[in-house]
């Protein structure tokens, strides 16, 4: 019993580090330099899952959170101070490579697999009382 709650915690921080890589994704969505103060857009990022709670035990942890190195949109403002100054993409911009329909469908997703791991957790704690009842 205690172990399908350990593997439903493991799933619960997993969902949860997820979500905040997603909330920072819709944060930067604009964003035209990166976090140094370089010009350059914001790289979307996304945490990749893997068997196991990292201990050897049954579970999901976050392996890694990747950028998406896929390029961002273009967009012509020449006035813009992160605007390119020389050569064919003079006058354009580059935006992050983030969008927001995409983002949101998996704050979605990640809302409800984080909903059905509470459920599952409260399920198994239910079962646990009973059992502990008839034993009692």
């Amino acid at each position: 019993m205690f172990g399908s709650l350990d593997i439903s915690t493991s799933a619960l921080v997993a969902q949860r580090i997820r979500m905040d890589t997603i909330a920072g994704n819709i944060a930067n969505a604009s964003a035209t330099r990166r976090a140094d103060g370089q010009p350059g857009p914001f790289k979307r990022r996304m945490a990749l899952f893997a068997a196991g709670d990292g201990r050897g035990g049954p579970g999901v942890r976050v392996s890694a959170i990747r950028e998406d190195e896929s390029p961002g949109r273009m967009v012509y403002q020449p006035g813009h101070p992160d605007a390119i100054a020389s050569g064919p993409n003079r006058g354009y911009v580059e935006y992050p490579n983030v969008d927001l329909a995409t983002e949101m469908v998996n704050a979605m997703l990640a809302s409800r697999a984080y909903e059905a791991n509470i459920s599952a957790m409260s399920m198994t704690k239910d079962m646990l009382s009973s059992t502990l009842r008839l034993l009692a």
